[in-house]
């Protein structure tokens, strides 16, 4: 395939750059977004004439459909369309206060279905284009400490699982990008931590925020080559509706998802009991 028009949702640090950088070497053109004056004039440095920057907040609803109307005009058709931009909100369920569970939704899920809804137009016009947005291995499985984020990436999975299956008809490809832990910011300075405040979650989470700390910096997950496995799926005939990225999180995810089996398999017996005699299946 030849070159592409990218968008990428922020991409001043961690897998967005990641992303960015892999597409602007393989020769696409690639419109990032970011959040100030410096880091787009640092994104467009990158690769003069390829690397575009636009500053954007993914919660402004109508700043997102301008952006996106903008670059079609003047940049091109879009042919691949990741909304990554988010963060990590850490967090005992019971100390995170309801209105950082609202922030975390807002910018995690709202905020990507801002972007896709936005280029979807086009593309479908186009019959034609990959809409691409990271959630996590957090979005197939759960930990801990961690529900806000989670909850927002499960979300954000059942809408593209959704999305894929509307839009097949019109040639346009759907991918959650589930990354595993990766060596960025994102649990360094990038994580925003609820305050704790009752003692019977310690025994459980001081370790598990201790781990998380100390691994930061030192994760598994190359960066480089998450963007250069988005390049690829984006080149395919057939690209996967679920990429994972990265052996933790293929660990983690299929133990998650082997223990939801175990489950169903052990209560199919009751499940069963709660249908009438006679009704439609879907």
């Amino acid at each position: 395939m030849g070159n592409q028009n990218w968008l990428i949702t922020g991409v001043s640090t961690g897998l967005g750059r990641a992303f960015a950088q892999a597409a602007l070497t393989a020769g696409h053109t690639v419109v990032g977004t970011v959040r100030s004056d410096e880091d787009l004039r640092a994104f467009e440095a990158t690769r003069p004439g390829f690397a575009h920057g636009r500053i954007l907040d993914v919660t402004d609803d109508v700043a997102v459909s301008s952006v996106v109307t903008e670059v079609e005009q003047s940049v091109g058709p879009l042919d691949v369309v990741i909304a990554n931009a988010g963060y990590g909100l850490e967090g005992i369920f019971e100390e995170t206060p309801l209105s950082d569970v609202r922030r975390q939704f807002e910018v995690n899920v709202f905020g990507a279905v801002a972007t896709l809804q936005a280029a979807l137009p086009y593309m479908r016009r186009r019959r034609r284009g990959h809409l691409m947005a990271v959630t996590s291995m957090g979005g197939l499985m759960a930990v801990p400490g961690m529900s806000a984020y989670c909850g927002s990436k499960f979300a954000l999975e059942g809408i593209l699982e959704a999305l894929g299956k509307e839009v097949a008809q019109f040639g346009i490809h759907v991918t959650a990008i589930e990354p595993g832990s990766f060596r960025t910011d994102w649990a360094g300075r990038s994580m925003t931590r609820a305050a704790r405040s009752i003692g019977d979650y310690d025994e459980q989470f001081t370790p598990v925020r201790e781990a998380r700390e100390k691994a930061s910096g030192n994760q598994l997950g190359n960066p480089a080559r998450a963007g250069d496995a988005v390049v690829h799926i984006a080149s395919v005939d057939q690209p996967p509706a679920h990429l994972v990225l990265g052996s933790d999180a293929l660990r983690l995810v299929t133990a998650a998802r082997t223990a939801v089996d175990e489950d169903i398999r052990a209560w199919e017996t009751l499940s069963r009991t709660t249908d009438f005699a006679e009704g439609a299946q879907l």
